[in-house]
């Protein structure tokens, strides 16, 4: 990871997306394999963070790796392969840092359940980021008075972590250094909308009308 405060005219920027959790609450599904209008969405946010000018991806695998890596093959990603996906998703996260190329100025962490995620909110972030206030590491969406996500964070704050042991992630970074967290507010939805269980989906498309179909490979154990 590159050193250095703020974006230099050509930034390099990488993208971890996690995508190695076991869906417990799903009933032991890949929920980044539901399909919106036909595309699994994981490809979405692979398609979303590439429009974005994303320089560089790692998907961190886990649960379900034989099933998600056909989805991905068609994208120039690299992929990495957590052993131990229930360590937690902050070993999943050390994971994906270490992939990423020395060359990277700065970090998007994104998640593979996000159903609502286009590039213009990845382009967002990346602008609220260029543009978050001096001596600020760590710049997350903030809405409604909660946390979304993607985050994304400096090479300062990949190195620190890092540095750390594999339980320790952004999340605990910002816990310590909350004077260097810029919490961008927004009204963007998309950033604080996922889906961990079955109502989610069905929240979903009560809010929004939007229907998220199971792939013939797991339909038959959908309810």
């Amino acid at each position: 990871m590159a050193k250095g405060h703020g974006l230099k005219t050509k930034t390099t920027l990488g993208a971890v997306l996690l995508a190695a959790g076991s869906a417990s609450r799903m009933g032991h599904r890949p929920k980044c394999l539901l399909e919106l209008h036909g595309v699994p969405l994981i490809q979405r946010q692979l398609m979303a963070l590439s429009q974005a000018g994303v320089d560089e991806v790692v998907v961190v695998l886990g649960h379900y790796a034989a099933n998600i890596q056909k989805a991905i093959t068609p994208f120039p990603v690299k992929q990495t392969l957590n052993p131990h996906p229930d360590d937690g998703q902050n070993a999943s996260l050390h994971l994906g840092l270490q992939a990423l190329s020395e060359s990277c100025d700065a970090v998007l962490v994104a998640l593979a359940d996000q159903p609502l995620i286009e590039a213009q909110d990845i382009q967002d972030l990346i602008s609220a980021y260029a543009q978050r206030p001096l001596g600020m590491h760590v710049v997350q969406p903030r809405v409604d008075g909660l946390p979304g996500n993607p985050v994304m964070f400096s090479a300062e704050v990949c190195q620190h972590i890092l540095a750390s042991d594999t339980s320790f992630g952004c999340r605990q970074w910002q816990k310590d250094h909350p004077e260097q967290v810029y919490h961008w507010v927004t009204t963007n939805s998309h950033y604080r909308t996922d889906v961990d269980t079955l109502e989610d989906i069905k929240t979903l498309a009560q809010r929004t009308g939007l229907q998220l179909i199971w792939p013939s490979t797991f339909k038959s154990s959908a309810p």
